[in-house]
């Protein structure tokens, strides 16, 4: 018997005489759902491990430490307050593990899952009424508050609708006036760091055998999986991500909105508070960050700018992949959707494919819209091959070390080269998906396929997130170690304009692309042609699995 299961058996109540609930991974809370108000010695939990979703995509490692120890430590925590757990590791899907469970026990209730992929996976148990779903009680908003707020019909805009939750719910509101005058101070949290105040040193937590175990499991079975595995870094128990939120009070929200989009090779993290990944789990509640961020004696920019990331972006983005089914239903129409998950280009970076699920399933690889048409292969330097630029190679180096990065480098560097660059977006969706430790289909498929590569038009970011060199340069140190120069000779420059040209006539009506696109007119010929070979020379470079070299995008000007 494992390590687990022997301290599990330990504690676990008798199975007899209780109502069942299934619980997802992405709700590991007592303070949430049936089990927050139901006498523990009335109800059992049935928590599946599952091995087959690990196997449908190449995910990090330490994604899958992070989300399995959680998981461990939610069972033995509630055994020991009297919740009757039945554990199942399974190399089956959802369905097909709970399905001769209620045959054995009778139909069991789940608070709606976040992800649409574990939905569509219940849906047939739903549908014969062995799965009763309940609401999700760890969202902050209502469906019926993102119609108030952002409309009923696309386009969405975030801003629209924080700024009707913020007055809804009272939230740093005096009255119907927002607290300081202004509903977000983002105009003013775009500081470059230069090292002061330092950075504060993320925490690291102890390895138990729970978690040790799980170590060795992925280790033992899941050793094609890419990426570096730190157990020490894991927030594993109720009591880590309680320990995580208090360091992020005292160390990084005090400075978080000045350099909330500031990039540095001195800091990961910077200010940013790491909470993501737990509480997507919900092992910290949305709610609580929320609420207590709001009491706390710091500059109103930080507060404000933390708060609007959870009560704005978080639920925002959340109901948008709800309304369009997962983009699968856009005002244009229905996009193709990949009939099997993508490999995020795991098989170019390995030379061999990546080892599918043995277990059938039907669900798809999700929605393939492509406004700008984008379509080519994801460059192997998001695998680790070098690519002759600093700021890429830093971000990719820092998400396979630990499944992290903050919110300006996923957007700034990884996405927005990737979109300069072409790449298909579902294969850069599904790269981040597989990469980052806090990436459910609901939070990943918004924040890439609509914000960071505009796959989706104008649905609900009003343009392309992208630029040249002179924006990393002002908001990070990348530059200081590349061997080009953001001011004479970045391709990344030439690249953005290249973009530009190429569109142009899909983004010629968008009012927040005129000063850009007037400027691509001033370029000359001779500039304009430029752009277009250093594009195809990169471009050429890293699809081939080279790192740009600096003689090969040096093509003479006229």
């Amino acid at each position: 018997m494992s390590r687990f299961l022997r301290a599990l058996d330990e504690r676990n109540p008798p199975h007899s005489d209780r109502r069942w609930i299934f619980v997802p991974e992405d709700q590991l809370s007592d303070d949430i759902g049936p089990i927050s108000r139901t006498d523990p010695r009335e109800i059992g939990i049935i928590l599946i491990e599952s091995h087959w979703k690990a196997a449908r995509r190449p995910y990090h490692k330490q994604k899958l430490a992070l989300l399995w120890s959680n998981l461990r430590h939610f069972a033995i925590e509630q055994a020991s307050r009297g919740v009757s757990v039945r554990y199942l590791t399974t190399t089956r899907s959802f369905q097909a593990t709970l399905a001769p469970l209620i045959a054995k026990l009778g139909s069991v209730t789940v608070m709606e899952p976040a992800e649409r992929e574990l939905r569509a996976d219940l849906d047939p148990l739903v549908r014969t009424g062995g799965v009763i779903v309940l609401p999700h009680e760890g969202w902050l908003t209502t469906r019926e508050q993102f119609i108030r707020g952002a409309g009923e019909g696309s386009p969405w805009r975030m801003d629209a609708f924080y700024r009707f939750v913020r007055k809804d719910t009272g939230i740093l509101m005096d009255g119907d006036i927002p607290v300081g005058g202004r509903f977000s101070y983002d105009v003013l949290n775009r500081g470059r760091w230069a090292g002061d105040p330092p950075a504060p040193k993320p925490l690291s937590f102890p390895i138990d055998e729970i978690t040790a175990e799980v170590g060795e499991l992925i280790d033992r079975y899941f050793s094609c999986h890419p990426g570096e595995m730190d157990l020490s870094t894991i927030p594993a128990t109720d009591k880590d991500a309680l320990r995580l939120w208090h360091w992020a009070k005292r160390e990084c929200l005090p400075h978080f909105g000045p350099f909330e989009d500031a990039m540095s090779v001195g800091s990961r993290g910077l200010f940013h508070t790491r909470l993501s990944s737990v509480i997507n789990l919900h092992r910290l509640l949305p709610r609580q960050t929320v609420t207590e961020t709001a009491a706390l004696n710091i500059p109103l920019a930080s507060k404000e700018g933390f708060i609007r990331q959870i009560l704005g972006w978080r639920e925002f983005v959340r109901h948008v992949h709800r309304e369009t089914d997962g983009f699968r239903q856009l005002p244009a129409g229905c996009p193709p959707v990949a009939p099997t998950p993508g490999d995020a280009g795991y098989a170019s970076w390995r030379a061999t494919p990546w080892p599918p699920s043995k277990a059938k399933d039907e669900l798809d690889g999700g929605a393939r819209p492509s406004y700008l048409t984008a379509h080519a292969p994801l460059p192997s330097a998001y695998w680790g091959a070098k690519s002759g630029l600093a700021c890429l190679d830093r971000v990719v180096a820092d998400v396979w070390a630990e499944g992290y990065s903050h919110h300006i480098t996923r957007l700034m560097v990884l996405s927005n080269l990737a979109t300069l660059l072409d790449v298909s977006p579902r294969e850069l969706t599904d790269w981040f998906w597989v990469a980052y430790t806090d990436a459910f289909d609901w939070v990943v498929e918004p924040n890439v396929l609509a914000m960071g590569t505009y796959a989706v038009g104008d649905l609900m970011t009003t343009k392309p997130y992208v630029s040249g060199a002179a924006y990393i340069a002002k908001m990070s140190d990348y530059c200081k170690t590349c061997q080009f120069n953001p001011n004479t000779n970045c391709p990344i420059t030439s690249m953005y304009w290249a973009f530009l040209a190429r569109h142009a006539s899909l983004l010629n009506n968008n009012v927040r692309m005129r000063l850009p696109l007037r400027a691509l007119e001033r370029r000359a010929p001779n500039q304009r042609m430029h752009d277009a070979q250093v594009f195809a020379a990169v471009q050429g470079m890293l699809q081939a699995g080279k790192p740009i070299d600096y003689d090969g995008v040096r093509i003479p000007l006229g």
